[in-house]
């Protein structure tokens, strides 16, 4: 019976260290294959990181770029807006003077205006006697000619 739990023992050793032995190639391989994950994981990341380290630089270079630009765009930009401002005060002045000449000349028009209605209202009046006496002298002459007329037929006269 002690034999044979031995036997049994020793079977169930053996076949507990086969097990074992399968464990320990299976966990190297594993841990073969992880490692190499890894390492194909980590050189990735390092391809990865020095992309991202150039791409960097570039956008650093670019932004750099660009604050120069926006700086040299501000100078610009003040310079024109003193340049505007100045522009802006030459355009006024010239505006008031030329609103006042304007209003000078809307003046003396005006008057101008007056003055030629009156002298319509003269020329009117002096027009409307000129009619009348007009009228008047063609019917003196319409008179004349009738008066002329009746003479020429009158045969004492000739």
């Amino acid at each position: 019976v002690v034999y044979e739990h031995r036997s049994r023992l020793e079977r169930s050793l053996q076949k507990e260290r086969g097990e074992h032995k399968k464990t320990k190639e299976d966990f190297l391989v594993y841990k073969l294959e992880a490692q190499e994950a890894l390492n194909k994981e980590k050189q990735d990341s390092m391809n990865r990181y020095g992309a991202l380290s150039s791409q960097h630089k570039i956008l650093k270079n670019q932004h750099d770029d660009v604050k120069k630009q926006l700086l040299d765009l501000q100078l610009q930009h003040n310079s024109l807006k003193l340049e505007h401002r100045k522009s802006l005060e030459t355009h006024s002045q010239k505006y008031a003077q030329l609103q006042q000449e304007k209003d000078t000349e809307v003046t003396n028009l005006q008057d101008t205006v007056f003055k030629l209605r009156e002298e319509s209202k003269l020329l009117r009046k002096a027009h409307q006697e000129v009619h009348s006496q007009l009228l008047s002298a063609q019917a003196q002459m319409e008179e004349f000619r009738q008066l002329k007329e009746a003479l020429q037929k009158m045969p004492s006269f000739k």
